[in-house]
């Protein structure tokens, strides 16, 4: 389980999730030192199907790219890549918000949510410029 409390320090750059890109198959879930990735699911109906993507709770990423790649040996030239579809992607802190409201999740998602997806990447980005 992951530390709670305030943060001590805001990282320079989170992780955030595509969802158009995500499958939701958890290889991320898997990798993450802080646990703060969640597997999200709407249901669309009987047409349509459930949608599932992987979600970064932002209050808890501490930036260290593990669920973008594995990190290895100086020595070794390769990438070991953990997202098989890329959805994953490291953006600088004062620019999450922004990032999250365009790709964190179908619109209507993001609309019902905004205040704890993109009000809290603003707030993270405030504490990071006052920093």
């Amino acid at each position: 389980m992951a530390k709670q409390g305030p943060r001590k320090k805001v990282p320079k750059e989170l992780a955030v999730i595509n969802a158009d890109n995500c499958t939701g198959c958890e290889s991320c879930l898997e990798v993450c030192p802080v646990d703060c990735i969640v597997l999200m699911k709407i249901d669309r109906g009987i047409v349509k199907g459930t949608q599932q993507w992987c979600e970064i709770d932002l209050e808890r990423c501490v930036g260290c790219e593990v669920c973008v790649h594995i990190p290895g040996k100086k020595s070794n030239p390769y990438d070991l890549k953990v997202c098989p579809w890329d959805a994953i992607e490291m953006v600088p802190t004062e620019l999450v918000a922004t990032v999250v409201a365009e790709i964190g999740g179908p619109p209507e998602y993001i609309q019902e949510n905004w205040d704890r997806l993109v009000g809290t990447a603003q707030q993270l980005a405030e504490l990071r410029a006052g920093a």
